[in-house]
């Protein structure tokens, strides 16, 4: 069995606090987003490698740790892109992702949780790369979804971090920790 296709508009996370993951995504300031995505990366790839369940389902309907590994390196990935075509692209629009079919498509559940760390930790040093880089002039660009939807910089990244630290939640029940963790 396939999870239900999640059809939600989570953009709504910009403005208020989630209720799930505990995580006020628009308060919080461009200068916090890399140490935190880097902090998220690192539970992560943590999960991926010392899990000896990462693969099963705890619900036929839910996914795995390892599938949402798989879908967190490709958020990294993904935002990672539109960031870069915000900073070289005036207004542009990109086609809203269809994670569930990616999943499928992608074979989200049968990958190798070793390769998907390595992967997501690659995919995460790239993103705080880039974020770090901005300069506060950028942080108004605008980009928009196809759905109509429109980021700035600065709610890109804001919105981004909102998803990586709520699948952690998905996955391990912990709210938002990656304000107390250490960062090494």
């Amino acid at each position: 069995m396939e999870p239900e296709p999640d059809t939600k508009d989570w953009t709504w996370t910009l403005s208020r606090r989630c209720e799930q993951c505990g995580l006020s995504a628009g308060e919080v300031g461009i200068g916090e987003v890399p140490e935190r995505a880097f902090v998220a990366a690192e539970e992560w790839v943590a999960i991926l490698r010392s899990s000896p369940a990462v693969a099963a389902r705890r619900e036929p309907t839910v996914w795995s740790p390892l599938e949402y590994g798989a879908h967190v390196r490709d958020v990294y990935r993904l935002f990672d892109e539109r960031l870069a075509l915000m900073l070289s692209e005036v207004e542009p629009t990109v086609a809203n992702w269809d994670q569930d079919a990616t999943a499928v498509e992608q074979r989200y559940a049968e990958q190798d949780p070793e390769v998907v760390a390595d992967e997501l930790e690659a995919a995460a040093l790239a993103f705080v790369a880039r974020v770090r880089s901005l300069r506060p002039d950028q942080l108004d660009r605008r980009g928009f979804r196809s759905n109509g939807s429109e980021f700035t910089v600065l709610t890109l990244c804001q919105y981004f971090l909102h998803d990586v630290i709520h699948h952690l939640w998905d996955v391990t029940g912990q709210g938002d920790a990656t304000t107390s963790l250490e960062l090494g």
